[in-house]
C-alpha cells in the first residue's frame, strides 16, 4: 500500500480515542497536532502526551491547542468528537479546512459522515474504531483492549477507480505503519450497522450495570439481554436493505474476548456526568424501527433507563 502525501494530521476532539490514535500516528513519526479541551491540553503542551499502552509506557512529544483553526495545515482530519457535538464542531471547523483535507470520521453511530456532510464539503471517510481508551487524568491517556479499525468509503464518494482506492489503501497504510490493525472495507455502511448492533448491545447495559464487558457476557440473564437488543438493530438494518452477516450476533458477543475489562463510552460518561451518546446509538435504532414499522422494545427500554440515568448523573449536587 502506498501512503498518500499528508503533511500533517490534526485531530479534533483528542479526548481517549483522538489521544490514542494520534499518539499511535505521533510516536511513528507522523506530524499531529490534537485539539481539545484546555486542561488535557495544557498538561500535553506541559509535560507531553502519557502514553499508557497495554505492554508499555511512555511520553510523546505532540502540540495540543484548543483552537480549532489549527486544522488549516492538515491533509487529514481525524474527527473524534462525541456525535452529539459533531455538527457544531464541523461547523466550526469548516471555514479552516484545507480544500483537499480528508476528514476521517472516528464516532460511534450511523451517520456522522452524513451530518459532517452538512458543513464541510471535504471527502468524509467512516472509520469503526474497536479499540477502548480513556483519559484517567489531564495529559494522559490509557489504552484498555482492542485497538483495529475498518474504513471504507461511503457510496457517495464512490468512483471505483485505481486512484481512488489507491488512496484509500495510502490512509490505510499510515495507520497500519503506526501500529494499527487496519481493514479496507468493500460495504462500509453494513460494517456501520455492524459497531452500531455492538454499541447497542454493550454501551447500555455497561453504563446501568457499571460492569466490564466480561462480566456482563458471563451472566446468563443479561446475554440474553444483549442478543436481544442485537436482534432489534438485525430487524431494523434488514427493514432498511442493509444485510448483516447472519452469525452477527454471535460475532458481537465475542467482543468481550477482546475487550474484558473495558467499560462503556456511555458508562465513562455517566460517571463523569457528561452527556451519553445513547440518543445516537439505542435511540437511533428505536427512531429508525418507528419510521419502519419495526418494533424495538429492548432498545427503547435501554435508551430510556440511560436518559434519566444521564439527567441525574448531571445534576448538580445539592448542598448540605
Amino acid at each position: 500500500m502506498t501512503k498518500p502525501v499528508i503533511s500533517s494530521i490534526a485531530v479534533v476532539g483528542a479526548g481517549a480515542l483522538g489521544s490514542y490514535f494520534g499518539g499511535m500516528l505521533a510516536r511513528a513519526g507522523t506530524k499531529v497536532t490534537l485539539i481539545g479541551r484546555s486542561a488535557h491540553v495544557d498538561a500535553v503542551n506541559r509535560d507531553g502526551l502519557l502514553f499508557q499502552g497495554l505492554d508499555r509506557e511512555q511520553r510523546i512529544p505532540v502540540p495540543a491547542t484548543t483552537d480549532i483553526s489549527a486544522v488549516r495545515d492538515a491533509g487529514l482530519i481525524l474527527f473524534c468528537v462525541k456525535s452529539l457535538d459533531t455538527e457544531a464542531a464541523a461547523a466550526a471547523m469548516a471555514p479552516h479546512l484545507a480544500s483537499d483535507a480528508v476528514i476521517l470520521s472516528l464516532q460511534n453511530g450511523v451517520d456522522n459522515s452524513e451530518r459532517i456532510g452538512l458543513h464541510a464539503g471535504n471527502e468524509v471517510i467512516p472509520v469503526l474504531v474497536y479499540a477502548a481508551a480513556n483519559i484517567p487524568a489531564p495529559g494522559r491517556v490509557r489504552h484498555t483492549g482492542g485497538g483495529n479499525i475498518v474504513i471504507g468509503r461511503l457510496k457517495k464518494f464512490r468512483g471505483g477507480g485505481e486512484s481512488d482506492r489507491g488512496h484509500l489503501n495510502g490512509i490505510a497504510a499510515l495507520f497500519a505503519d503506526a501500529g494499527v490493525a487496519v481493514k479496507v472495507s468493500e460495504d462500509i455502511e453494513a460494517d456501520l450497522w455492524t459497531k452500531l448492533l455492538m454499541n447497542c448491545a454493550y454501551n447500555a447495559i455497561s453504563a446501568l450495570g457499571q460492569s466490564h464487558y466480561s462480566r456482563m457476557v458471563a451472566m446468563p440473564d443479561v446475554n440474553r439481554l444483549m442478543r436481544d437488543a442485537a436482534g432489534e438493530v438485525v430487524q431494523v438494518a434488514k427493514a432498511k436493505g442493509i444485510r448483516l452477516p447472519g452469525d452477527i450476533v454471535e460475532t458481537a458477543m465475542k467482543l468481550a474476548d477482546a475487550m474484558p475489562q473495558t467499560m462503556s463510552s456511555t458508562a465513562q460518561d455517566i460517571a463523569r456526568g457528561r452527556p451519553t451518546e445513547i440518543a445516537h446509538l439505542n435511540g437511533y435504532v428505536v427512531r429508525e424501527g418507528e419510521t419502519l414499522g419495526v418494533a424495538t422494545p429492548v432498545n427503547r427500554t435501554l435508551n430510556a433507563l440511560i436518559k434519566l440515568l444521564e439527567q441525574q448523573s448531571m445534576r448538580p449536587s445539592s448542598s448540605a
